[in-house]
């Protein structure tokens, strides 16, 4: 579980986050939602380390990230995993060398047993096939599925994912969020994921928060969102005609 109290960060006084709180409970996929520079990519940043709030507390299981040491926040960052917006695979490695990175940096196991972890997962994600081949070999799709098997690796208990449906079509996309999700609840982590995609939204947004010039704005399940009375989230996620007829049938039937 990771808690967010009273987060704040600012650039040259200009205020970036106000007072975020916030709860990402264990094996639920829970997504930060919002318009551009809205804020939400720093609050991202700040909770995996990469910036530092001015005020407020970082809880990973009731471990405060920012009052840890160096040596303290490595071992955490092992605890982690990550799937960048564009995969960000080595092009010079093949699949299988690209899931085996983290576990060659940070694993004591032998040859063998980090060869087989990688191949595990590799099959989890579907694509022991592809070991052999290289990024610029395979589809988008295919390179972020593989960006999941290297996320999951070391096995963490918290995943972060950055827009990881980006430049993919939408069918390619839910695949995508299946796998996470399924991921997510087979190894009861801690995901977050930040977004654009509103499909992703309404698919697996088992915990949302909304952030609106760096507050956060709304929070809810993808249930909630068809309820809500929230003028400024209402117009961020209905903006398309087709949201907005689904969510009038969502209401009607609530209705009826």
């Amino acid at each position: 579980m990771i808690e967010l109290k009273g987060l704040c960060k600012s650039f040259e006084e200009k205020n970036v986050l106000t007072d975020i709180s916030a709860t990402f409970e264990n094996g639920k996929t829970s997504l930060i939602i919002g318009q551009s520079g809205s804020g939400k990519t720093v609050l991202m940043k700040c909770i995996v380390g990469l910036l530092t709030p001015e005020k407020g507390e970082l809880l990973y299981d009731n471990r405060n990230f920012l009052t840890m040491n160096k040596k303290e926040k490595k071992a955490l960052r092992r605890e982690m995993g990550m799937i960048f917006q564009s995969a960000a695979l080595f092009d010079s490695m093949t699949v299988l060398e690209n899931v085996m990175f983290p576990l060659n940096m940070f694993s004591n196991d032998t040859l063998r047993d980090r060869t087989r972890r990688a191949m595990f997962c590799l099959d989890r994600v579907n694509l022991t096939e592809a070991q052999n081949k290289y990024p610029g070999e395979i589809s988008g799709g295919m390179q972020k599925r593989v960006a999941i098997a290297r996320a999951i690796a070391l096995n963490p208990q918290y995943l972060f994912c950055d827009e990881p449906n980006s430049g993919l079509d939408p069918k390619t996309s839910l695949v995508i969020d299946e796998l996470i999700q399924d991921i997510t609840r087979e190894y009861n982590m801690t995901t977050l994921i930040n977004t654009h995609d509103m499909n992703s939204v309404m698919g697996i947004g088992e915990e949302i928060i909304f952030i609106y010039e760096g507050h956060k704005e709304w929070e809810g399940s993808k249930d909630d969102i068809f309820t809500s009375s929230n003028e400024r989230l209402n117009n961020f996620i209905f903006a398309s005609d087709l949201f907005r007829k689904v969510r009038e049938v969502e209401i009607q039937n609530i209705e009826g």
